[in-house]
């Protein structure tokens, strides 16, 4: 039987934001799960929208799933003007959508510049959340070389923000893949061809990339309030893919599990280790559904 998904809009401050809402698959006899049926599965991502979760939804059909689109993303239109969102905006965004939703409190996974919103969602509003696993959150703020990693993250908003997107994208690529440490002397490095990317050397005079503009000073900025999170009743779970190692946003990980004394849960693939063909990337999205899967059911 298929799902039945229905998209919503939601009134934030700046921002009208969309979601949508994908019921649980009905049992064998055509009843209703409701006796048995876990809490809702929020997936988020920044600046990825719902488009990314198709196949890790498809994996929990026993659950209510609700995806959506960041603010300045896709559907989600921003209403404010503003050129940069902090993540405590973001967390603003995911209070309303799970408030509107009536599905709450909600388990919740949330990758990447998503896992960094949830957790300022969490500290703020932790009887939302009954369980978070936050995977490779990249805040730059828990890293030894906290302050040469945010000047990378500066420099290619500065880049984005003078010279295009191909510029600036070939250095967050670079920056993404680069294994341990930033040196001190980082600017001493030659930029990054962006043919070597596949992207364009030339600047087609936008500025609406939401990754590059609109999230790269905030996110990467952003330091977690570890006294608040530590305190919630939300069960943190963080993670980070097996491939990842020495990279930047593994790095981070690792520094927001100590942070909050806990270890990290090591997920099948990389960063985008969900996907299944979503914007041409493929991870190893079978096995992990089945890691979340386990992770989700060993909360009490």
């Amino acid at each position: 039987m298929t799902r039945k998904s229905v998209t919503h809009r939601v009134e934030s401050t700046g921002a009208t934001v969309a979601y949508d809402v994908l019921d649980a698959v009905p049992d064998g006899a055509g009843g209703a799960r409701a006796a048995a049926q876990p809490p809702a599965l929020f997936l988020i991502g920044s600046p990825m929208d719902a488009t990314g979760f198709g196949t890790l939804a498809s994996h929990f059909t026993d659950r209510t799933v609700i995806t959506y689109d960041p603010r300045g993303v896709g559907r989600s239109v921003r209403t404010d003007g503003a050129a940069e969102t902090l993540p405590e905006e973001h967390a603003e965004d995911l209070r309303r959508v799970i408030e509107a939703a009536g599905v709450g409190p909600v388990d919740v996974f949330a990758s990447s510049g998503g896992a960094v919103n949830a957790l300022a969602l969490v500290a703020g509003h932790p009887a939302l959340v009954r369980t978070l696993v936050a995977h490779e959150p990249p805040t730059a703020q828990v890293l030894p070389d906290r302050e040469v990693a945010l000047a990378v993250c500066a420099d290619i908003h500065a880049t984005y923000l003078r010279d295009g997107t191909g510029p600036a994208m070939a250095k967050f690529l670079a920056l993404v893949s680069r294994t341990g440490p930033f040196p001190a002397n980082w600017r001493d490095e030659p930029a990054p061809d962006p043919a070597a990317f596949g992207l364009p050397a030339e600047d087609d005079g936008s500025r609406g990339d939401p990754l590059l503009g609109q999230n790269m000073r905030g996110c990467t900025a952003y330091r977690p309030d570890f006294a608040a999170l530590r305190a919630a009743r939300t069960r943190i779970v963080v993670a980070a893919g097996k491939e990842s190692e020495g990279r930047f946003p593994a790095r981070a990980a690792a520094g927001v599990a100590a942070g909050l004394g806990i270890g990290v849960t090591l997920f099948p693939s990389h960063h985008g280790g969900f996907l299944g063909g979503e914007y041409g990337q493929q991870g190893e999205p079978e096995a992990f559904a089945q890691t979340l899967g386990e992770v989700l059911q060993h909360t009490g």
